[in-house]
C-alpha cells in the first residue's frame, strides 16, 4: 500500500478527526446496537491513537436519513456501545459541526473520545460541500480515515476533508487495502473467485475484471440464472436480466477455452413462490427444465459439492455475493454451506463485505476466513479495478 498510516504521522498531544463506519444495525424493539462488528473493527486504531496521546474524535454515518435530522439515526447507541467495548467514556454532541461542537473538540483531552452526531444529517456531506468539509476540518489537526466501507464515495468526510488536514489510513482501512490489492495483483495461485447475489448488472465490472485474472470463476445467486438462460437452459420464472444476456454470452465465450474456467450451478432448490413458506424442490438443471411458475431460489447440493471439490487445490479465493435468496431460512443452505467449505480451505480466503460476511458469521466460520471485508460496495469497486476516491485523497508514502 502506497499511502501513509497513522504510523507515519505524530499525533501526540493533537485532536485526531477519524472518520469511521459505525453504520450498524439497531435493534428495532431497543434501539440498541444489534451487530456491533463495524464498532470492534475500529478498535485497533482508537486504541492506538489514545495510546500515542491523541484526542480522538469520531465521526461516521448511520442510514440515510437525506439530510434531515432524525431521531431513530442519532449515534447515541453507538457511542454506549464504543464505551462498553472500551470502557471508556465517550463524549457525544448533538451536532457534527459549529461553535458548540468546535468548543467540545478543543476541551477533548489527551486519551479521550469525543463521537460526533451523524454526519448524514447535514446534506452537504454527501454532497461534498466544501465549506462542511472545512468545518469539520476546523476541529482537529490530523484525519484518519478507517472507513473502507464509505471510501468509493467522494464525501465530504471521506474526500473532501482529506484535502484539508494531514490525512492517513487508519489499521482497517490499511488491512482491507493490502488484503484486497494483494489479492488481485499478486495471489497466489490457483486463484478462484466466487460471486453471487442477484443481479449480473451490478457486477459486470468486477466480472470482467477478474476474467483476465483468476484461474476459476464460480457464478451463484440471481445471477446465475442470466447465464443459464445464456446457455439455452429454460429457467422458468426464475429471476432474469434479459437486457444481460449479451453481457453473460461474452463472458461465457471468454471463458470457452478454460482459461479462466468457469463454473455455473448444475443443480437447484426451486420454489412456486418467490416466500419462505413456497413448495420446494431441487431438481437436475441439465436434465430436467424449471417448470412455468416455479423459480430457482438457491443452488443445489450437488453444486456445492462440485464448488467445494473445484475450490480445493485454489491458494487464493475472493467471495462477494450469496448462493440464493439467503435471507430466506429454506434457501440459505447453499449459502451456509459454502461459507463451511471456504472457511476449510487451505488457503488465503477473503469474503466481500454485506450479506457474504453475513453468511460466514451465520455459519459460524468467520473466525476461520483470512479477511472478511467490512465494506459491500467498496470491495466491488476495488476488485473492479476502480480508484477509491476516499483513498486517493490520503497522504502518499
Amino acid at each position: 500500500m502506497n499511502k501513509q498510516t497513522v504510523r507515519d504521522v505524530d499525533v501526540a498531544g493533537k485532536r485526531v478527526l477519524v472518520r469511521v463506519d459505525f453504520n450498524v444495525p439497531l435493534d428495532k424493539a431497543t434501539g440498541a446496537v444489534a451487530d456491533d462488528v463495524r464498532i470492534r473493527a475500529a478498535l485497533p486504531t482508537i486504541t492506538y491513537l489514545r495510546e500515542q496521546g491523541a484526542a480522538v474524535i469520531l465521526c461516521s454515518h448511520l442510514g440515510r436519513p437525506d439530510g434531515k435530522v432524525m431521531d431513530r439515526l442519532r449515534l447515541a447507541p453507538v457511542a454506549a456501545r464504543l464505551s462498553e467495548l472500551t470502557g471508556l467514556p465517550v463524549a457525544t454532541t448533538a451536532d457534527c459541526i459549529g461553535p458548540d461542537v468546535e468548543a467540545v473538540a478543543r476541551s477533548l483531552a489527551p486519551g479521550g473520545l469525543l463521537l460526533l452526531e451523524n454526519l448524514r444529517f447535514h446534506p452537504e456531506e454527501e454532497a461534498n460541500d466544501a465549506g462542511f468539509a472545512r468545518a469539520l476540518a476546523a476541529l482537529a489537526d490530523v484525519y484518519v480515515n478507517d472507513a473502507f466501507g464509505t471510501a468509493h464515495r467522494a464525501h465530504a468526510s471521506t474526500e473532501g476533508v482529506a484535502r484539508l488536514l494531514p490525512a492517513v489510513a487508519g489499521f482497517l482501512m490499511e488491512k482491507e487495502l493490502e488484503f484486497l490489492g494483494s489479492a488481485v495483483a499478486n495471489p497466489a495461485r490457483p486463484f478462484a473467485a466466487i460471486t453471487g447475489g442477484a443481479k449480473v448488472s451490478g457486477k459486470i465490472g468486477v466480472l470482467r475484471h477478474l476474467l483476465d485474472k483468476v484461474d476459476v470463476l464460480l457464478i451463484g445467486g440471481g445471477m446465475a440464472n442470466t447465464f443459464l438462460l445464456a446457455q439455452g437452459r429454460e429457467i422458468g420464472d426464475s429471476l432474469v436480466e434479459r437486457d444481460q444476456l449479451d453481457t453473460a454470452r461474452e463472458i461465457l465465450a471468454r471463458s470457452e477455452d478454460g482459461r479462466p474456467r468457469l463454473e455455473l450451478p448444475v443443480d437447484a432448490v426451486i420454489a412456486d413462490a418467490f416466500d419462505a413458506g413456497a413448495s420446494t424442490r431441487v431438481i437436475d438443471l441439465a436434465a430436467e427444465p424449471v417448470p412455468a411458475g416455479w423459480r430457482m431460489m438457491d443452488i443445489g447440493p450437488e453444486t456445492v459439492r462440485r464448488y467445494a471439490q473445484v475450490l480445493a487445490t485454489a491458494r487464493t479465493v475472493v467471495w462477494n455475493g450469496p448462493m440464493g435468496v439467503f435471507e430466506m431460512a429454506p434457501f440459505a443452505a447453499g449459502t451456509l454451506d459454502l461459507a463451511r467449505a471456504v472457511a476449510a480451505l487451505d488457503a488465503v480466503t477473503i469474503v466481500g463485505g454485506g450479506e457474504t460476511a453475513q453468511a460466514v458469521e451465520e455459519a459460524g466460520v468467520a473466525a476461520q476466513i483470512t479477511h472478511v471485508s467490512t465494506g459491500g460496495g467498496a470491495s466491488l469497486e476495488f476488485l473492479e479495478g476502480r480508484e477509491l476516491p476516499g483513498v486517493a485523497a490520503l497522504n502518499d508514502r
